[in-house]
C-alpha cells in the first residue's frame, strides 16, 4: 500500500475516491468525503483542496498536517456544516517536490474545481505555487510554510498565514538567546528558502539584542549525514542555533550529540528541530535544546484549557491511527487545523458561496480576530490586512527529561514587525 492510501485508509472518512493522473502516480488527488455526508441533503458541498507531502522528505510533517485539515473537517460537518452546507476535502501528494506540487494543485483548481486551499507544508513548494491562487483568483490559507517573503517581498493578495513566521518568532526569541544564553552565535540552516530566510531574521534581530552572528553553515534538504558540514564548526562564540526540521532535524541533532558539539556550545534553535513527532528519535541526545515554538504538545500554562485538552486527545487518537507509536500532536497539526477554522470563520462572515465570491472572502479573513477556544486551541491571534500575516503567542522551552517544558510565554503583541508587503 502506497503511503497517499496509507493515509486514505486511516483518515476518519469511510470511503474515499482516488482520482489520478495516469497510471504512473506521479500526482495524485484524493477527495474524502464524510460518513455524516446525508444528513446535509442536497445541499451544495464546500470544495476544500489541500496540498501536502505524503510521500518524499517531509511525508512525516504532511502526515500530521493532514490529520489536522481532516479533524477540523470532520468537527465542521458533524456541527452541521458551514452555512449548512458540508465541506469535502480533497487532497494532493506534492511528493515534496516543486514542480510536482505545482502541477498538482492546478489540477485542483481547474478540474476538481475547489472552492479554497488550505495546506503547504515545504516552502519552495509554497513559493512555486503562489502564481496559481493569483492567476485563478483562489483564497489560499498557508498550513505550514514558514517562508519570510510568502507575506513579505512575494505577498499576493489571494495567500493568508494564520501562524507565526520567522521575522516574529525571532523578536520573540532573540532578547533570551542574547540575555540568558550567550553573545556569540553559530547558525546551521536547512539550504533552503525558509531556513536561509530564518537565518537572516535571527541574524538582525540577535544583532539589534547586542549580539553577534560569527558564521552560519548551509545543509542542503535530505542530507542524512551532516557530519561533513558540521565538522568544520569551531571557533570562539558561545551557542550553537539550529533551523532545520523533520528527518533532517533529528540528523542534525543526533550529528551534533555525537561530535560534542552541543557539549562545547550552548544549543537552542527553532522549536521544529524537537517537534514530538522527532524526540523518540532524539532520546537523550536533545537533552537541554532551548526553542521556540507556537504549539506544544502539554497541558502547561498557559496551554492548561479545557479547548486544548480536547483538541490535545482527539489528535493523539488519531494520530496513533497511522503511526502505532503515538506521537502526539506538533505545530503543523496545529496549524492546518486552525487554519480550516479561520477560513470557516471568513466564509461564514463573507457569506462565501462559491469562488466568485473571493473578493468578499479575503476582505472577511483580513484584519480576523481568532479567539482562544475549540476552534482555536493555541491561543488568541490576529491575521494583519497589511500583510495577511497572523500574530500569535510564542512559547520559549527546554527538553528535560525527553519533554518539552514551558520556560516562558511571549504575548502576541511582544512578536510584531512592522509589514513589509505591497500587494500589486
Amino acid at each position: 500500500m502506497s503511503d497517499v492510501e496509507n493515509v486514505a485508509e486511516n483518515a476518519a472518512p469511510t470511503r474515499r475516491r482516488l482520482l489520478g493522473w495516469g497510471a504512473s502516480g506521479a500526482v495524485a488527488t484524493m477527495l474524502l468525503p464524510a460518513p455524516w455526508r446525508a444528513a446535509f441533503g442536497d445541499a451544495k458541498p464546500y470544495k476544500i483542496g489541500s496540498l501536502q507531502p505524503l510521500t518524499g522528505v517531509a511525508a512525516v510533517g504532511g502526515k500530521t498536517a493532514l490529520v489536522g485539515i481532516q479533524m477540523a473537517i470532520d468537527r465542521i460537518n458533524k456541527l452541521g456544516g458551514i452555512n449548512g452546507r458540508p465541506v469535502d476535502l480533497i487532497v494532493a501528494d506534492d511528493q515534496s517536490k516543486p514542480d510536482i506540487g505545482r502541477r498538482a494543485v492546478e489540477k485542483m483548481v481547474t478540474e476538481d474545481n475547489i472552492d479554497a486551499h488550505v495546506g503547504g507544508f515545504l516552502s519552495n513548494i509554497c513559493l512555486a505555487c503562489m502564481p496559481v491562487w493569483e492567476d485563478h483568483q483562489l483564497a489560499n490559507m498557508i498550513g505550514v510554510c514558514l517562508d519570510t517573503t510568502l507575506t513579505t517581498t512575494k505577498c499576493n493578495r489571494y495567500t493568508f498565514r494564520t501562524f507565526d513566521f520567522a521575522p516574529a518568532q525571532a523578536v520573540a526569541f532573540a532578547p533570551y538567546l542574547v540575555g540568558k544564553l550567550g553573545k556569540k552565535w553559530h547558525i546551521i540552516y536547512a539550504d533552503y528558502a525558509w531556513g536561509q530566510s530564518t537565518r537572516d531574521a535571527y541574524t538582525r534581530e540577535i544583532e539589534k539584542q547586542g549580539g553577534q552572528v560569527v558564521g552560519s553553515t548551509g545543509i542542503p534538504l535530505g542530507t542524512a549525514d551532516t557530519t561533513p558540514f558540521i565538522s568544520k564548526i569551531n571557533g570562539d562564540f558561545d551557542g550553537l542555533f539550529g533551523i532545520s526540521f523533520g528527518t533532517d532535524g533529528t540528523s542534525l541533532a543526533n550529528q551534533l550529540y555525537d561530535l560534542g558539539l552541543t557539549k562545547k556550545y550552548k544549543w537552542a534553535g527553532d522549536g521544529a528541530i524537537a517537534e514530538s513527532t522527532n524526540l523518540p528519535a532524539l532520546g537523550n541526545k536533545i537533552e537541554g535544546f532551548v526553542g521556540i515554538n507556537r504549539y506544544l504538545p502539554v497541558l502547561d500554562p498557559p496551554l492548561d484549557t479545557p479547548a486544548n485538552r480536547k483538541f490535545l486527545d482527539e489528535a493523539t487518537a488519531r494520530l496513533k491511527k497511522i503511526d502505532p507509536s503515538g506521537p502526539l500532536p506538533d505545530r503543523y497539526t496545529q496549524s492546518n487545523y486552525e487554519a480550516i477554522n479561520a477560513l470557516k470563520l471568513g466564509i461564514e462572515k463573507s457569506g462565501f458561496q462559491g469562488r466568485e465570491d473571493t473578493p468578499k472572502l479575503i476582505a472577511a479573513l483580513e484584519g480576523l480576530e481568532m479567539k482562544e477556544g475549540d476552534d482555536f486551541p493555541q491561543g488568541d491571534k490576529t491575521l494583519r490586512k497589511e500583510d495577511h500575516q497572523a500574530f500569535l503567542r510564542e512559547l520559549l522551552f527546554v527538553i528535560k527529561n525527553g519533554k518539552p517544558h514551558i520556560l516562558e510565554a511571549v504575548p502576541k503583541d511582544k512578536t510584531l514587525v512592522p509589514p513589509a508587503c505591497s500587494f500589486a
